[in-house]
C-alpha cells in the first residue's frame, strides 16, 4: 500500500533527485583513476600535511581548502623539499633578537607531525656535548630556506630515542655538505640499530615496539610489564582504525584538486638544483 502524498509528489522528487545528481562534478578520478591512485600513494608520503586531521571532531573542510590554498602560496615563494623523519636538514630563519642575521641549525629530523598549517618538525643535533633540539612550524614566514643534507629515511616514525642514545647518533658537522642523490633513485632506508645509554630512560622503550634500536638488555621482568600493558588486539579493531586514517577516497578528492599546482612546483624545483651526485667532502 502507497501513500497518496508520496506516489503523488514522486514525480516531482524523483526530477529533483535527477537535477542533484548531475549537478554533482566528476573529479579525474573516475576519468584516470589508476594514475591518480599511483601518485597519491606517493603524495600522502610527500605531502601529509594536505591531509585532513585524522580526529574528525576537529575537521572542518571550508578551513581545510583555505589552508590549502595558504600553503600553495607559501611554496611557491620557499621551496619546501621532499623529507621524511630520519633527515639530514638545514634550516635558515629569522631571528628576531639579530635583524639582518638569520639563524641556521643543522640536524636530523626526529618527528614530523601536524596537518594544514599547524605542520612542524623537530630538528636534533649535539653541539657542544649538548643535545639541541628547534622545533619549526612547516609553513611558518620566518623561515627563510629549507635545504636537504642527506635524504634518508628510518624504519621508525618517530626518533626520540635518540635523546637516550649515545651523543655519536645524534651528532652533525653544521658544515655538512649537501648529498644529492641520482635522478630517478629511491629514497635510501637507514636501519642503523642505535645504542641506548644505560637506564634511567625519558620513557619506557622496551614498550613501543621500536625497530631502530639494538636488545636493551633489560631484565626479563621490565618485558613482561610490557606484555601486561600491551595492547597487539588494536590493530584488529576496524572502528579504531578508520577514524584515525583518511579513506583513500577522500586523499584522491584533494590531491585531484591541488595535483597541477604540485607537479609545476616540482619542476620549478627541479630547475634551482642540479640532479647530479656530488660526494661531499665533509660528512656527520
Amino acid at each position: 500500500m502507497f501513500c497518496r502524498y508520496c506516489t503523488k509528489n514522486f514525480p516531482t522528487k524523483l526530477n529533483s533527485f535527477r537535477k542533484y545528481s548531475s549537478a554533482v562534478k566528476t573529479t579525474p578520478i573516475q576519468v584516470n583513476g589508476n594514475n591518480l591512485r599511483k601518485e597519491v600513494l606517493e603524495y600522502r608520503h610527500i605531502y601529509p600535511e594536505f591531509l585532513p586531521d585524522p580526529k574528525i571532531e576537529f575537521r572542518n573542510a571550508l578551513r581545510e581548502k583555505l589552508e590549502r590554498h595558504d600553503m600553495l602560496a607559501r611554496r611557491a615563494i620557499i621551496n619546501i623539499p621532499e623529507f621524511y623523519v630520519g633527515t639530514i636538514m638545514a634550516v635558515e630563519s629569522s631571528d628576531e633578537h639579530s635583524p639582518g642575521k638569520p639563524h641556521r641549525f643543522v640536524g636530523i629530523c626526529i618527528q614530523r607531525r601536524g596537518c594544514g598549517l599547524r605542520a612542524e618538525f623537530i630538528l636534533r643535533n649535539v653541539i657542544d656535548h649538548q643535545g639541541v633540539e628547534i622545533l619549526y612550524k612547516l609553513y611558518d614566514p620566518s623561515i627563510q630556506k629549507i635545504e636537504i643534507l642527506r635524504l634518508e629515511r628510518r624504519v621508525d616514525n618517530e626518533l626520540f630515542y635518540l635523546r637516550d642514545a649515545l651523543p655519536e647518533y645524534s651528532t652533525f658537522d653544521p658544515n655538512m655538505e649537501v648529498e644529492i642523490l641520482p635522478e630517478g633513485s629511491p629514497i635510501p632506508i637507514n636501519k642503523t640499530k642505535v645504542k641506548l645509554k644505560p637506564r634511567p630512560w625519558l620513557e619506557k622503550w622496551e614498550r613501543k615496539n621500536l625497530w631502530g634500536i639494538q636488545d636493551l638488555e633489560l631484565p626479563e621482568k621490565y618485558y613482561e610489564k610490557a606484555k601486561k600493558v600491551a595492547t597487539p588486539w588494536e590493530k584488529y579493531d576496524l572502528m579504531k582504525e578508520y577514524m584515525r586514517t583518511i579513506p583513500e577516497e577522500e586523499q584522491y578528492e584533494i590531491y585531484s584538486e591541488i595535483e597541477p599546482k604540485l607537479q609545476k612546483l616540482q619542476v620549478q624545483g627541479k630547475k634551482m638544483k642540479k640532479r647530479v651526485f656530488v660526494r661531499p667532502m665533509k660528512l656527520a
